[in-house]
């Protein structure tokens, strides 16, 4: 009887250890990131790897983020928010052109939208369009948002942009 006893104990306690645990295949307490928020996962840490000097990491984390943003805009097309880190990865990237063409797909969207509109002034600033970037400002005078004073601070030449 106490052997039985063990063994019923053993098994009990071997299901109840699994079941608390933290078993990787136990995805009940997880939630799982949509694609938009991996891509922004991958451009925060970009972001953090530029400030820190390590420009071919964030680079990797750029192709990254772009390339999930690019199968999401084919899935769903139309998206501003998409379209704003599209071109803002395609920017860093070094593609100016194409990342010009993501923002003004988004601004045809959303005229207002506050991201797409300063990193459009940004890239202006880059390639040397000051009245474009003085427009994008323009349109987010009336924000009170950070996107104002960031593009505002960088046209002024008090704040460099990375491109």
């Amino acid at each position: 009887m106490k052997k039985i006893l063990i063994a019923i104990s053993f098994v009990f306690l071997s299901f109840n250890a699994y079941g608390a645990g933290s078993s990787s295949s136990d995805s009940s307490n997880t939630v799982k990131k949509t694609n938009y928020e991996k891509a922004v996962s991958y451009i925060d840490k970009a972001k953090k790897l530029e400030l820190d000097g390590k420009q071919e990491k964030a680079e990797k984390q750029y192709k990254k983020a772009q390339k999930i943003l690019i199968k999401l805009n084919e899935s769903k097309p139309n998206n501003a928010d998409t379209l704003n880190y599209l071109g803002f990865t395609t920017r860093k990237l070094g593609d100016f052109n194409l990342g010009e063409e993501y923002y003004l797909q988004g601004l045809a969207i959303e005229p207002k939208h506050n991201g797409i509109n300063e990193y459009l002034g940004e890239l202006y600033v880059v390639t040397n369009r000051m009245d474009l970037a003085k427009e994008r400002l323009n349109v987010l005078k009336d924000c009170n948002c950070e996107e104002f004073q960031e593009l505002k601070e960088i046209i002024e030449g008090t704040k460099k942009s990375k491109y």
